[in-house]
């Protein structure tokens, strides 16, 4: 049984209407992703059909040349959406040239069905390879399953598309026109529709997957100062203790205070308050290690985890810190803001049964002493008070490791 070809095309244009106005609720609000250019793409795509399907009751200007340009010009939309997706500029006229060319190529073979084979799917071949390469080149920034379905099915329609412009170079038995049955004609089309359909469903994922990328992130981290949070900021001190008692490195902690932080925001403003905790931030960022992390523990205090650190290292890097905090003023309305930082300091081994909290405890009551001294210098914890705190973190359990899941 061979598949009626106006049937079939007819079937992939319904289809591709219907896709296109799914992407179109999936998108809604969210354009910048691409998924406008590939909605399009399949308009364009059904748009195409309908002339091929046409061939014979319309004139051949319209179903050849045009319905070809449309269907080279789907490619070149769903090109457009990867590259908007990845972030790059759209050059239009590269974008629209090949369905202009490929209209000019077969205009001299318009009786000519066989040179139309070749020349118009060995065009979209290089349209479906431009699209797997312009993926294939970023591909170490997007990752997922997304990216992996539609690379493939651009793989896959590129070869499709090869083979047929391969057959259609020699005298294929059935090659008598596009409507004409034939297995080679339907399964061309059906393989190419079904590359088509798994591509959107992978483009769907890769936006739905960057959407829950941001969302993980954006609740690992500080919106205001762009840090680890307070929550992210205890996990990763709890994986660093449980790494430190078994690789029996040391580790460090510091808990750094900004200054009269309240006078900053009632003599100046929320906003200035803003730009200050920024600008500390920014000076912390610029002194600690990659390995390093520092997270917003509180309004204005700030935890930073120093892995492979002993007691002695992290002194220096908190005095480091705070002269650093002192010679850079915050620029905020034209003034310069005078700010200062004191630091609570903890250092060393850890034994089996310490916990993050242990820790957190230690470097506060260093920072306490700090305050107390007069602000403006650290102090480092002597002990760990280990038989005082062991326990105790299970009466917070906003920042309990435990209760992270």
């Amino acid at each position: 049984m061979v598949a009626d070809i106006p049937t079939l095309l007819l079937m992939i244009t319904v289809a591709s209407m219907v896709m296109a106005v799914a992407l179109v609720v999936v998108a809604w609000g969210g354009w910048r992703d691409g998924l406008e250019f590939w909605a399009a793409a399949l308009c364009v795509n059904a748009l195409a059909y309908v002339l091929l399907a046409l061939r014979g009751r319309i004139p051949d200007a319209l179903s050849i040349l045009l319905g070809n340009a449309l269907a080279s010009a789907t490619l070149s939309f769903l090109l457009a959406a990867v590259l908007r997706f990845q972030g790059r500029p759209l050059n239009w006229f590269a974008l629209l040239l090949p369905p202009v060319v490929l209209a000019l190529l077969l205009t001299p073979f318009l009786d000519d069905f066989a040179a139309r084979i070749v020349l118009a799917n060995a065009a979209m071949a290089l349209q479906m390879a431009w699209v797997l390469w312009a993926l294939y080149e970023r591909r170490r920034s997007i990752r997922g399953r997304g990216v992996v379905m539609v690379m493939a099915s651009m793989g896959f329609g590129s070869a499709v598309l090869l083979v047929r412009a391969a057959t259609g170079a020699g005298p294929v038995p059935g090659v008598l026109g596009l409507l004409h049955p034939g297995t080679v004609q339907a399964l061309t089309f059906v393989a190419i529709f079904a590359a088509l359909l798994i591509a959107s469903l992978g483009f769907v994922f890769m936006s739905k997957e960057r959407a829950d990328e941001n969302n993980s992130r954006l609740a690992a981290l500080d919106e205001l100062t762009g840090v680890a949070n307070r929550r992210s900021i205890v996990a990763a001190l709890d994986r660093d203790v449980a790494r430190a008692i078994r690789t029996r490195e040391p580790l460090a902690v510091m808990m750094v205070d900004i200054d009269h932080f309240k006078r900053v925001n009632d003599e100046h403003g929320h906003l200035a308050g803003d730009q200050v905790l920024r600008s500390v931030v920014q000076v912390i960022r610029r002194r600690i290690r990659a390995q390093d992390i520092v997270g917003r523990y509180g309004g204005e205090e700030f935890l930073v985890v120093l892995c492979d650190t002993a007691a002695q290292g992290a002194q220096q890097l908190a005095e480091q810190l705070r002269e650093a905090v002192q010679a850079s003023a915050c620029a905020c309305d034209g003034q310069q803001l005078g700010v200062t930082v004191s630091v609570g300091v903890f250092g060393g081994r850890l034994e089996p049964g310490d916990s993050w909290d242990l820790l957190i405890h230690a470097a506060d009551n260093a920072l306490y002493q700090a305050k107390q001294g007069g602000r403006n210098r650290v102090e480092v914890a002597q002990a760990l008070g280990r038989a005082a705190r062991r326990g105790r973190a299970t009466g917070s359990p906003e920042t309990f490791p435990s209760s992270l899941g």
